[in-house]
């Protein structure tokens, strides 16, 4: 890991579906927060990884994001992903690469890459999250 998450951000957040997917953050740096998930358990009938499986890590890696940036106590949810496939995945690891597109609030916008272990591209994704700043904020 080469950012921690910081101290304020909740230890309880990740949903029973992301550990199901096996989905772990792996760098929370707010600029570029990565995360990795296996491909193993999460594939379609012929051994591909299934979309719904990248949908859930995309849309998990964006919304840790928004809600790093967005700060304590902030309440943030998914509005809009838009996905694209490119290439197939069909063992190992995926990593998505989540980097901010900007935010004017209430909004915030991500561009999230996945990649497989050798570095090539497989899909890519747009996430919308709508901000609700912490009261008082």
């Amino acid at each position: 890991m080469t950012t921690e998450a910081p101290a304020w951000f909740p230890t309880d957040i990740s949903s029973a579906l992301d550990d199901k997917l096996g989905i772990e953050i792996t760098d929370w740096d707010p600029g570029r927060v990565v995360a990795r998930m296996p491909i193993a358990g999460n594939t379609q009938p012929y051994g591909l990884l299934h979309g719904g499986a990248t949908c859930s890590l995309v849309e998990a890696v964006g919304s840790f994001a928004a809600a790093l940036g967005a700060g304590p106590g902030a309440h943030v949810v998914g509005i809009e992903l838009n996905a694209s496939y490119h290439l197939p995945a069909t063992k190992g690891d995926v990593t998505a690469v989540c980097t901010p597109l900007g935010s004017e609030l209430p909004l915030a916008a991500f561009a999230i890459e996945v990649f497989d272990d050798h570095g090539q591209l497989t899909a890519s994704a747009r996430l919308t999250c709508m901000v609700r700043p912490a009261r008082g904020a």
